[in-house]
């Protein structure tokens, strides 16, 4: 679940680990599935050993960890929290680096259903590995009129399209929904049939959400999984106006249920009065 307030919520929460150095890298044993690790576990210990944590940066929704020769890369995709106090439990941690000469002892990567990976690459190769190719301009960076640039030339649902991360980084389909609803956006409808003001109200409408998420640490669902930094619940969760609130009155209109719909496999969640 983590998307882009989640994921920048967790970078926030872990620079202090900055100026540190990386005394051990530990590989916990865990009896669930495994995550993704390239390359393997090994290989990464002895890279990263010795080496000082120079800065820790969002990159789409993943964390990227920099030291001055590496990189590493932790996505939490579905259920993956990366921390520095204790998580949920110990039974699911992935990976541990523990740290000299830092404020904090050490920093922990969770992972409930093991869907996340770990990746160290060069940390010269960032942008060719990460984002050359790989993924569009991020969601808070990108300017009105890019946005419609890179959205409009499909006929795929918005929904759909805002969830393609090679045209735009960070959104998942929680504030997918959110932001189509603040502006009044059927998700049903072709990228292509949207003009300029809409466009433009779209981009003002994901922004205001995004950084207003950010600001309340994220949201943390009923399944409790999403963690901020200190093992705390976000509080975004109870600004959500649609996601998760199929059969509830719309809160804007008032005239229609909240629907909720499968798009490219995602539940989306809409008002089919107030959103056309």
């Amino acid at each position: 679940m983590p998307e882009l307030p989640e994921v920048e919520t967790m970078c926030r929460g872990v620079r202090p680990i900055v100026g540190g150095w990386i005394q051990r890298v530990i590989d916990p044993k865990c009896r669930y599935r495994p995550v993704v690790c390239q390359p393997a576990m090994t290989e990464i210990q002895r890279r990263l050993r010795g080496q000082q944590i120079t800065g820790i940066t969002r990159i789409g929704k993943r964390v990227v960890i920099e030291t001055e020769k590496y990189a590493l890369v932790l996505q939490p995709k579905m259920t993956g929290l990366v921390s520095i106090d204790n998580p949920p439990d110990s039974e699911h941690v992935r990976l541990v680096l523990e740290l000299r000469d830092c404020t904090v002892p050490r920093l922990i990567f969770w992972d409930r259903r093991g869907l996340g990976t770990i990746g160290l690459i060069a940390r010269h190769a960032i942008a060719s590995e990460l984002i050359e190719g790989k993924l569009g301009p991020d969601a808070l960076a990108i300017s009105p009129k890019e946005f419609q640039q890179q959205l409009a030339t499909t006929r795929r649902p918005i929904k759909v399209v805002l969830l393609d991360q090679k045209r735009i980084a960070g959104i998942g389909n929680l504030y997918a929904s959110e932001m189509l609803h603040a502006a009044s956006i059927d998700p049903r409808r072709a990228a292509a049939e949207l003009d300029a003001t809409e466009f433009r109200e779209l981009h003002r409408h994901m922004r205001r959400i995004l950084l207003k998420a950010i600001r309340y640490e994220g949201s943390t669902l009923s399944d409790g999984t999403y963690r901020n930094a200190l093992n705390q619940s976000g509080n975004y969760q109870n600004e959500h106006r649609v996601y998760d609130r199929a059969d509830q009155r719309c809160p804007r209109c008032s005239q229609a249920n909240i629907t909720r719909i499968v798009q490219a496999q995602r539940s989306t969640f809409f008002c089919t009065h107030c959103q056309h």
